[in-house]
């Protein structure tokens, strides 16, 4: 079963499942835990090469960490404090391919209705 929750610091709402947890889209799956079991600080290269071939799971696709945090590899000295970090970064990476359809809404509002109308 899934439990949702809301991470108190950046208020960013994350759903845990049993496989690991999806943040804004993103499913990290078993990755979540190993980040957070990993030792930090730590530097890129070094999760690329241990953690690179995981998949994150997107709503239009897969995508491997390592391509997600390949632009953060030209800076050889970046470093990450925890997990968070990398996460915030992936999510940062990760950009519109985790919302899905850019600019939909599931609100029912029909665009060409007449603005006029107030209720």
């Amino acid at each position: 079963m899934a439990n949702t929750g809301t991470d108190d610091e950046d208020n960013i709402e994350v759903e845990e499942t049993d496989q690991g947890s999806r943040e804004l889209g993103v499913e990290f799956g078993e990755l979540d835990d190993e980040l957070e079991a990993h030792e930090y600080p730590t530097r890129v290269d070094t999760l690329v090469e241990e953690y690179g071939d995981h998949e994150l799971e997107l709503p239009n696709g897969e995508e491997s960490f390592r391509e997600v945090l390949n632009p953060y590899t030209e800076e050889p000295d970046q470093q990450f404090n925890d997990a968070e970090e990398v996460r915030q970064a992936v999510l940062s990476m990760v950009g519109n391919g985790a919302v899905g359809e850019t600019g939909y809404s599931d609100r029912g509002v029909d665009s060409e209705a007449d603005d006029t109308q107030s209720f």
